[in-house]
């Protein structure tokens, strides 16, 4: 029996994240960007400056600021995808993969816009007077469709228990124990103090731990890579050569390799930077910010930083590293790659990676469930959330099998996928429209700053 029901949620998996969803994502993700006029290339400087100014918003209504909200959502984002996804992606679609991965990434960045548009233009304030926001917002005040709203949340309030907690503190515990023989007990019970102490205080304690700690964690991982890229500056040629000679080789393309690379490429992409999974936009709509367009362009330098930096760094190692003919996998190609170059100390970085993206994800996870669950049954069910919330923390790092959470999560992480689109599809124009208002405004403060 048990195996029979793996069996089905694996096919379920396959069906959900197969080809139809994939193309729905990134072909949205090219339709916004047609539309927008390519704005993630062109504003990107601009929303970089803006993600990492001192002069923060703090005027306008809501409860964190442009760089809280963009850490919240890197916190959840850079995680285990950056270290154990992008290694699966090349195991399985070839250095090829890394391309698709890319582009998912770079069209990803305008849907990414697009949800924190309209996060913001529809979110509300809840009767604590913080604010509340995200697909299930837009999709009932916006698309005027409630039940889309419904069936987002509830998606997304049981995925927050899978991809974002109990196998991301289950890799934790793992790493803890084959690197510096931690028994996992011990780690789940450290984590559901951490996570307890963190989520009881709500999206201002969130947003100010982020955003301390998840620059500190990026800087740590991105710092190392960067570290191996310079040191080892002569190979890089090379395994660019390699990326995009599997990529659009004829042996790729008449041997049919080039359909793994684009399959894994993007899964693992999206499954990296969740651009159309609606998950991000619940953090944009918490953001203090005059307008809709500000925070989104913000929102947008998150895909920029999670999948074409970390990952390409990720990426990058593995291909310069030459352990892609061995049999590793995961998170063990990764350490072999950076023990390549860095020697013991590449097994210490990896897993310390490991843990700080996992936990990260853990905290910013834990506000998008919070937030769908309020959608759903209001204010009393907030704190039952939380605490069951910790306790899967704990549960998930003392489980050592965690196979079938992680297929049944994955089902509904792509589940939230389609009501959300729907309605950015649906919405587009609401898109249009705001991104033109936001650049008539540009133009004044740009017009003020001359005179000035």
């Amino acid at each position: 029996m048990g195996n029979s029901f793996s069996d089905w949620i694996g096919k379920v998996s396959n069906f959900v994240w197969g080809p139809p969803l994939l193309i729905l994502l990134v072909g949205t993700g090219i339709y916004l960007t047609i539309r927008l006029g390519f704005i993630q290339i062109t504003k990107l400087p601009y929303a970089l400056k803006l993600a990492f100014s001192k002069h923060q918003d703090d005027k306008s209504e809501g409860d964190i600021s442009h760089f809280q909200a963009l850490m919240t959502a890197l916190a959840a984002t850079v995680g285990t995808g950056n270290i154990v996804g992008v290694a699966t992606a090349v195991v399985l679609g070839g250095p090829g993969a890394i391309v698709w991965m890319w582009l998912s990434g770079l069209f990803g960045m305008a849907t990414k816009y697009a949800e924190a548009i309209l996060a913001v233009k529809y979110r509300v304030v809840d009767e604590k007077g913080q604010m509340a926001g995200g697909p299930m917002y837009y999709l009932e005040r916006g698309l005027k469709q409630k039940w889309l709203g419904v069936l987002f949340a509830a998606f997304a309030s049981i995925a927050a228990f899978g991809i974002g907690n109990g196998v991301q503190t289950n890799s934790v515990a793992l790493a803890m124990k084959s690197t510096f023989d931690v028994p996992l007990y011990v780690t789940g019970i450290a984590l559901m103090v951490l996570t307890g102490v963190v989520i009881l205080g709500g999206v201002k304690s969130i947003g100010k731990v982020v955003s301390l700690f998840v620059p500190f964690m990026i800087f740590f991982y991105v710092g190392s890579g960067l570290l191996i890229l310079v040191m080892n500056y002569d190979l890089i040629p090379g395994a660019i050569s390699t990326i995009f000679s599997s990529t659009f080789s004829n042996e790729a393309i008449t041997g049919g390799a080039i359909g793994a690379a684009i399959r894994y490429g993007v899964a693992r992409g999206v499954f990296s930077n969740e651009a159309g999974l609606g998950s991000a936009p619940i953090a944009a709509a918490a953001a203090k910010t005059d307008f809709p367009g500000r925070q989104a362009l913000v929102s947008m330098t998150q895909v920029f930083l999670d999948t074409l930096v970390v990952c390409s760094i990720t990426g990058l190692t593995l291909v310069m590293g030459g352990q892609l003919d061995t049999k590793l996998e995961g998170v063990e190609l990764t350490t072999a790659s950076f023990e390549v170059f860095l020697g013991p100390a590449g097994k210490y970085i990896v897993t310390i990676g490991l843990v700080m993206f996992a936990y990260s994800t853990v905290l910013g996870w834990s506000y998008y469930g919070e937030k769908s669950i309020y959608y759903l049954f209001g204010q009393k069910s907030i704190l039952p959330y939380r605490i069951l919330f910790v306790l899967v923390a704990g549960a998930g790092a003392m489980t050592t099998n965690l196979n079938m959470v992680w297929a049944i999560s994955d089902v509904f992480n792509g589940l939230m996928a389609i009501p959300n689109l729907i309605g950015l599809i649906g919405l587009s124009g609401v898109v249009i429209a705001e991104t033109r208002l936001f650049r008539e405004q540009l133009r004044r403060e740009e017009a003020n700053r001359k005179v000035s």
